[in-house]
C-alpha cells in the first residue's frame, strides 16, 4: 500500500477516492519520569516511535477494508497526554491508484 502526505503520487492515477480513514493508537506503558533528561527523551522518542507504528498500522487496515490500494493527503497529530501517555493520531484519504 502507498502512504503519502501528499495530494498525488507521482506517476499514478487516481480513479477512485473512497473515503476518509484514520487510525489512532495510545501507548500503554507510561513515560519514564525521574531520569535524567536525555533518558526522559529517549522514552518519549520510543514512545512516539512505537505507538506511531501502531497508529499506520490501523489505517492501512481501515484503508484495505474500503479496497484502497494508496492513503493520500495523511496528516500525523502527536499528542502526550497529561498522564504521561503517548497518543498518535493518524488520518488521510483511502483510494484506487492505477500506473
Amino acid at each position: 500500500m502507498i502512504l503519502t502526505t501528499t495530494n498525488s503520487i507521482e506517476n499514478f492515477k487516481i480513479i477512485d477516492y473512497l473515503g476518509i480513514v484514520t487510525g489512532v493508537a495510545i501507548n500503554e506503558e507510561k513515560l519514564a519520569m525521574g531520569f535524567s533528561m536525555s533518558k526522559y527523551f529517549n522514552s518519549v522518542r520510543d514512545s512516539i516511535d512505537v505507538t506511531k507504528e501502531k497508529a499506520f498500522q490501523q489505517l492501512q487496515e481501515n484503508a484495505k477494508k474500503l479496497n484502497a490500494n494508496a492513503v493520500v493527503g495523511i496528516k500525523v497529530e502527536i499528542e502526550l497526554t497529561t498522564h504521561n501517555y503517548a497518543m498518535v493520531s493518524v488520518t488521510g484519504t483511502a483510494v484506487k491508484v492505477a500506473a
